[in-house]
């Protein structure tokens, strides 16, 4: 998604030159290279693709004579086809799931789909980070106790990478209420009362990351390639 909102954002040229020219400056071959320039280093910086973005870097040792005559380019269909709906979501096992021993099966879930981990964490919340966490929800009747409850054991902290990462999270988690969740969901599985859900996600990719943000500190997070990447996406 940084990789998007960059070529989104900054002012960036789409070129086509000719691949080699003559004496006379007649281009030598009938082919042109298209090549993505950007205005300033600092919107290059900015780039930062996703890991799930890395599936051709198995070429790059495909020859010593073949990549010394040939420069790293940047493929502008495939950049923003590969960059489509990378998503981060906010994951949390609340002290219900982790008092119940159902940690291993919880993550085991959003593994199978195939969406890539890069947060985890036991943790035991202070009474602050609940209040910011739900600060939405301060005026209901049931604040009190949702406070109480989240502070009341150890719970898991999860951040998690993927292709539409949040709503398909969602999917996977259940209604709000278990009774009402659709049964090979989490909470339609694992849960009965709203009051003792299970498990906690992100509604939408912008709490996603204001989530990932608020319980994760600097360098909690792990940025890597999962072996199974290219099996995932074409």
């Amino acid at each position: 998604m940084d990789a998007v909102g960059v070529l989104a954002i900054c002012p960036c040229v789409l070129s086509e030159t000719p691949l080699s020219r003559g004496k006379n400056g007649a281009a030598a071959a009938h082919g042109r290279a298209h090549s993505l320039s950007f205005r300033s280093y600092r919107h290059l910086a900015a780039f930062q693709p996703s890991p799930f973005l890395a599936l051709s870097s198995s070429c790059r040792h495909a020859g010593t004579v073949r990549a010394r005559r040939t420069k790293t380019r940047i493929f502008l269909p495939h950049l923003v086809a590969a960059m489509e709906g990378v998503e981060e979501t906010y994951i949390m096992i609340k002290p219900d799931g982790v008092q119940r021993g159902l940690v291993g099966e919880i993550i085991s879930r959003f593994e199978k789909k195939g969406f890539l981990l890069k947060g985890l964490k036991l943790f035991q919340c202070p009474k602050e980070l609940a209040e910011e966490h739900y600060k939405d929800l301060k005026d209901k009747s049931f604040y009190p106790k949702l406070i109480d409850y989240i502070t009341s054991g150890p719970v898991v902290c999860m951040a998690w990478e993927g292709v539409g990462v949040v709503a398909s999270s969602r999917k996977l988690i259940g209604a709000t209420n278990p009774l009402q969740a659709e049964p090979g969901t989490i909470r339609g599985d694992l849960a009965v009362q709203t009051g003792r859900n299970v498990v906690h996600g992100s509604d939408s990719p912008e709490n996603g990351h204001r989530e990932i943000d608020l319980w994760f500190k600097e360098g909690e997070l792990c940025h890597w390639v999962p072996a199974q990447a290219p099996w995932l996406r074409e």
